[in-house]
């Protein structure tokens, strides 16, 4: 018979499991709308992509929340935010109320990701690595979903974020007892908070490039020659490497150190850019989903070990990677149009490979890395 806290707990993972989908699709469909928004919205499409920046400042906020008063916040919470979002999207009001409707989207999605991510790994315990990734690679069934439920659709922004609203909602609805599981412990009863600043720069770069990909491969690819249909379609597939190198994950976690996955993700992902770049935009593009499926969890389960169980190690990983996420895409969309698919791909296998150097260097340096 299930006891109250095993329903707790096995509610708290379908929950996250059915958030993060819910998360996949909402973000994956902002880079085949962007022109579609780009037309309704009368905006270029540098103008465009800070719809992308304002989802993860959004994300950043909610993050910072959480930094203060994470204990506090419920999935529930987390989810309602985001179906506010997501309907003030569809609702297609204008130029404000569309990217108010992302900034709130975003905002839910901080707060979801520190929500679940360590209460799942505190739950979890020995298990917890293999839950997160779990959790982590269910994002990538509604992100392999959306560009293509949105292209059925007619490439309607408003429809597809409709939807999105409403999945939300279902989910809200069945959310009450993981509430109850691996709540947070107090700040300082498991030990010293150690923020570690320069190591969270391996976040930066990792979901910078992430959230480049995400939000401006398909119009990188459409520079490239590629029809939006096709961009979208690649999109997908893109988020069934994501999905399939999580998947995989969830086997294999406890076979390498974190941090070393980190640093193998990056090696793939300058392989994978400079071979868009130069042979196969559309081929390599989609390569490049395995490195970024890899990212976020090696970053996340290496630095949560090294800086310990408090409420505010989450948030601060975290919020490191969201620095990533509002910068790159606004840096990057500018130079979409002079340096074309080519130089896009080519900007990212630079970063990648410099971040690749450098881990791999810390990771020698460091045997705490190492486990």
């Amino acid at each position: 018979m299930m006891t109250d806290q095993n329903r707790a707990t096995t509610g708290l993972l379908f929950a996250g499991i059915a958030t993060f989908i819910m998360m996949g699709a909402g973000q994956s469909l902002y880079g085949p709308a962007l022109p579609a928004f780009g037309r309704a919205l009368s905006l270029s499409a540098a103008q465009a992509g800070w719809l992308v920046s304002a989802h993860w400042i959004g994300c950043a906020i909610g993050v910072a929340l959480m930094y203060r008063w994470g204990p506090r916040v419920s999935p529930r919470i987390a989810v309602s935010i985001m179906a506010a979002g997501a309907a003030a999207i569809a609702f297609g009001l204008g130029t404000i109320a569309t990217f108010a409707g992302a900034l709130i989207f975003g905002t839910g999605y901080g707060l979801a990701t520190v929500v679940f991510n360590p209460r799942i790994l505190r739950a979890y315990g020995a298990r917890g690595t293999a839950m997160v990734s779990l959790v982590n690679a269910s994002f990538g069934l509604g992100a392999i979903a959306a560009p293509l439920i949105f292209v059925w659709l007619g490439s309607d922004p408003a429809l597809a974020y409709a939807l999105v609203a409403g999945l939300a909602v279902v989910i809200w609805l069945g959310a009450g007892p993981a509430g109850q599981a691996a709540p947070p412990p107090a700040a300082g009863a498991t030990g010293p908070f150690r923020p570690m600043l320069a190591f969270q720069l391996f976040a930066v770069a990792g979901i910078g490039i992430e959230a480049t990909l995400i939000g401006l491969g398909p119009s990188a690819l459409i520079r490239s020659g590629l029809s939006e249909t096709a961009a979208a379609q690649l999109l997908s597939a893109f988020f069934v490497a994501f999905l399939g190198a999580r998947t995989v994950l969830i086997f294999t976690a406890h076979l390498v150190p974190p941090f070393l996955l980190y640093a193998g993700a990056m090696i793939a992902a300058a392989v994978s850019g400079a071979l868009a770049a130069f042979v196969s935009p559309g081929v390599f593009f989609v390569a490049m989903g395995i490195s970024a499926g890899l990212f976020f969890p090696g970053f996340y389960v290496a630095a949560s070990r090294l800086m310990g169980d408090d409420p505010r190690t989450a948030p601060t990983i975290i919020a490191a990677g969201l620095v990533g996420g509002i910068c790159a895409p606004v840096v990057l969309a500018p130079l979409l149009e002079p340096l074309g698919g080519t130089g896009f791909f080519a900007i990212l296998a630079a970063v990648a490979t410099i971040c690749a150097l450098l881990s791999l260097r810390l990771y020698r340096r460091l045997p705490e890395l190492r486990h």
